[in-house]
């Protein structure tokens, strides 16, 4: 016990980035963006088909050389583009992702993403990231999403720029909540576009901080019929404080008229999530991904009854956890959705909007699944199933 509480404690400090500095470089940002290519001109033409993803993001741009690269630090305004996914590339005798992208004009953004929802079902995917994340790092799960969830719509990726590095936890945290307000305007104009008839919205660990507010502001600021389209909001691995999220989505974000008008909330969570125990105790709360008690006597009320000592978020109409812990996967088993077989399988259902999966367990919660392993297939092909095929050697 005493060894597993220094490791989480050690985690925890490796999270606080307390060694970590931004260091603003010795480029002046302003000379970044000074190539008119990091202002998309109207009418610029971009290969859709070579480019088929699309992309919003804070991040500073640098457009000094030819193959243009989204930096750490934040940007001085919302740029759009299109993107493909990544592939390896060498440098210095290195291999590193590259991600093939172009800027476009905001109203060109615009209308492209318009077209190709109408030639869909109206369906729209936001995938928004979490922390130690870069831009190509984000592309490819972005990329890997919209592969294995086969998505009949566009996807979006909305990069914020996190630091990329485990000891940059703080300055993340920082730039998230410095891009709330970047984000919440994003959002509350894509819902409010008429031709968008759902939007599902994928968040993965500190980007739940990004999402919850995001929604509430949105439905809020917009009319009763607005925002209903925000209507399957899904969060892996959620690193946001788990009182908080109860106290807060009973006002606007599941709301009884929100429900009624087909909003829900499926939440992905592991007891084996070693980067949710790290942030739990950095911030002495558990966070909403980890089915961790908090409450000793809660914990020994579930133990007496002979039941797993996991607590989840109290039920309520419009919410479904499902706990990946039997399946979980990875050294930190905090990107379940992307990397296990069974949560994969899971998570492309919820995407396609479906409510129930016989592979879920229930438990003696209401709103709570377990996923467990097959016994036919122990041993499950994750990489294939979960569809991360092998990253090709970009142009």
């Amino acid at each position: 016990m005493l060894r597993r509480r220094l490791m989480v404690a050690t985690a925890a400090l490796t999270l606080s980035g307390c060694i970590a500095a931004v260091d603003y470089g010795k480029v002046r940002h302003a000379d970044y963006v000074a190539d008119p290519r990091c202002s998309a001109q109207p009418g610029a033409v971009v290969d859709g088909e070579a480019l088929p993803l699309f992309f919003a993001t804070s991040r500073l741009p640098d457009c000094r050389t030819p193959d243009i690269s989204l930096l750490r630090h934040r940007g001085d305004k919302i740029r759009y583009g299109r993107f493909a996914a990544p592939g390896e590339i060498e440098v210095a005798g290195k291999k590193k992702l590259r991600t093939p992208m172009a800027f476009q004009n905001s109203a060109d953004w615009w209308t492209a993403l318009q077209a190709e929802t109408d030639r869909r079902q109206g369906r729209v995917l936001l995938y928004v990231h979490g922390y130690r994340e870069t831009f190509e790092t984000t592309s490819k799960d972005a990329a890997q999403i919209a592969r294995m969830t086969g998505f009949d719509g566009p996807v979006i990726e909305y990069s914020w720029p996190s630091q990329g590095e485990v000891l940059s936890y703080a300055v993340d945290e920082t730039n998230m909540y410095h891009d709330v307000r970047n984000f919440r305007d994003f959002l509350k104009t894509l819902a409010e576009r008429p031709w968008v008839k759902e939007i599902v919205v994928v968040s993965h660990s500190l980007g739940a901080r990004l999402v919850i507010p995001a929604i509430s502001y949105v439905d809020r600021a917009s009319s009763s019929a607005d925002s209903s389209n925000i209507s399957n909001v899904i969060l892996a691995s959620p690193d946001i404080d788990r009182e908080t999220f109860e106290r807060d989505i009973e006002e606007e974000v599941l709301s009884p008229r929100r429900v009624a008008n087909d909003r829900r909330i499926t939440v992905y969570v592991s007891h084996a999530d070693k980067a949710l125990a790290a942030s739990r105790a950095l911030h002495g709360y558990p966070r909403l991904g980890s089915p961790y008690c908090f409450d000793p006597f809660e914990a020994a009320d579930l133990k007496a009854k002979g039941l797993p000592v996991r607590c989840y978020p109290v039920s309520r109409a419009g919410l479904t956890i499902v706990d990946t812990t039997d399946v979980s996967r990875s050294a930190t088993g905090h990107s379940n959705f992307l990397r296990s077989a069974i949560a994969c399988r899971d998570f492309a259902d919820v995407v396609a909007g479906k409510r129930a999966r016989p592979e879920r367990m229930a438990t003696h919660l209401a709103h709570v699944f377990r996923l467990l392993p097959d016994p036919a297939d122990p041993k499950p092909d994750d990489e294939a199933i979960c569809n991360r095929v092998p990253v090709p050697t970009a142009p």
